[in-house]
């Protein structure tokens, strides 16, 4: 029962691979390295180096490896971006991902998860948003991603695939062993940016919009670890090999910071007191976006073991103080 995994060589899917490893799982990766690092993928672990939309190629490895069950990271994620290259995303993130869900069908492959975001929910209020609120993307991203959802919710209808969508929060840090953490280059995530920031990588930090309706006027996240997040998709696994129907579920914390108080733990944990520069909000982002992750705690069984902010920022700063982004 080996598992395909696109986007393994990535920050999200370097983790997951190591959590399905540490779980005696079978794993093959699929990356076109495009952002990813083959050194983020084990030596035990087949990395394929391809583009998950390549059909013929995911078809192969169906084949060859026998897979069972495929767990898709491989996605462009920038919102900003793709508020500039709609077109990009919509290639990249839906039609590629229509012809690996098309794969997977032929392949007789059942069971399938896929990496979604909160961007699907766009516009929420500061309490903790449930995976039934109304869906409204305000990003080409976020829509990009709504509509890999709706494909894989028609086609489980008419086939015998099943699949678990899990809606990301804002991931951060980094393994707590130390064996792999967030390597992109020119990344736009606010902590991974903070502790460059703190190191000297960057010569500054800024804070797109201070004029939110939050307690601070920053924008209002939650943060969840990566380590938890992978152990939700292991979870997601467990519940469809039990003959689990398909869903929906949101991973997060059901709590928020603000990008300022964000900022002020990874002075205080780096103890540099490095410049912020505020300056206006970016197109199609959100005041707030918190997770009610109710549904993964009861469905899947979920439990984070990382809710914590000093541990995330820590762990983030010491992968980032030793170098491995450099390799």
């Amino acid at each position: 029962m080996t598992i395909l995994v696109t986007g393994g060589a990535g920050y999200i899917g370097s983790h997951m691979v190591l959590a399905l490893r540490d779980a005696g799982e079978d794993v093959i990766v699929l990356d076109n390295l495009s952002t990813g690092f083959a050194f983020a993928v084990p030596e035990t672990v087949p990395l394929m180096v391809g583009d998950f939309g390549d059909s013929a190629l995911v078809s192969q490895l169906i084949a060859t490896h026998k897979v069972t069950a495929i767990i898709h990271f491989a996605a462009k994620l920038v919102v900003p971006e793709s508020v500039t290259d709609p077109l990009g995303y919509y290639l990249n993130n839906t039609s590629k991902a229509r012809n690996l869900i098309e794969c997977a069908v032929q392949g007789g492959v059942k069971q399938f998860i896929f990496s979604s975001t909160a961007a699907v929910y766009g516009h929420v209020g500061l309490e903790p948003v449930k995976e039934d609120a109304v869906l409204h993307p305000v990003s080409p991203y976020g829509r990009s991603k709504l509509m890999v959802e709706w494909m894989l919710e028609d086609v489980a209808k008419v086939t015998d695939l099943k699949y678990v969508v899990l809606r990301y929060f804002n991931v951060a840090g980094a393994d707590p062993q130390g064996r792999v953490g967030q390597n992109t280059r020119d990344a736009t995530l606010l902590i991974k940016v903070a502790v460059e920031v703190a190191l000297g990588k960057r010569p500054a930090l800024q804070v797109f919009g201070t004029d939110y309706p939050t307690r601070d006027g920053s924008g209002l996240r939650d943060y969840i670890h990566v380590t938890d997040l992978a152990a939700a998709h292991l979870d997601a696994l467990t519940y469809l090999r039990a003959g689990g129907d398909s869903l929906v579920a949101n991973c997060g914390y059901g709590k928020g910071y603000t990008v300022l108080e964000v900022i002020d733990e990874v002075k205080r944990v780096s103890g540099v007191d490095f410049n912020v520069v505020r300056v206006p909000r970016r197109a199609g982002d959100p005041a707030a976006v918190v997770a009610d992750a109710t549904r993964a705690r009861t469905l899947l069984n979920w439990t984070p073991r990382h809710d914590n902010l000093t541990e995330i920022v820590t762990q983030a700063l010491e992968w980032e103080r030793r170098g491995h982004n450099q390799r």
